[in-house]
């Protein structure tokens, strides 16, 4: 299982990736693997500003339905448009072509609450 340090973490299993200005989310490996085959990804929030640990999207395994949460506060740019007919992508690879959104944190966003890569993992292994 990967623990990238390039990346924040939340108690919900989303990382969050400053890229420029722009922040990029998607969903650990961790939960990729929890989740299993995921089958659809929906994502209906784009151009919305939402607040940190609010639903942005679903997405769909075989059996189950789980919410999607914002890591911090922002605005929905762009979400992976791949994922529509590849949503294996995000089992194949969460932290690359498998991301889920993009985002534009508000001005206060909280990037202090997060978890880095050591708390996220002892999280995921208690």
């Amino acid at each position: 299982m990967k623990f990238p340090t390039d990346v924040k973490y939340t108690k919900e299993h989303e990382w969050i990736k400053m890229d420029g200005d722009v922040a990029i989310v998607g969903i650990t490996d961790y939960a990729q693997e929890q989740l299993g085959d995921i089958v659809f990804v929906d994502i209906q929030t784009e151009g919305e500003t939402l607040a940190a640990e609010e639903a942005f999207g679903t997405i769909e395994v075989v059996k189950t339905i789980s919410d999607l949460f914002m890591p911090v506060a922002g605005e929905v740019l762009e979400q992976n448009e791949a994922l529509a007919d590849q949503p294996e992508l995000v089992n194949q690879d969460p932290y690359g072509e498998g991301w889920l959104i993009k985002v534009k944190p508000a001005a206060d966003a909280d990037f202090d609450s997060l978890l880095d890569a050591e708390a996220y993992k002892a999280l995921v292994n208690e």
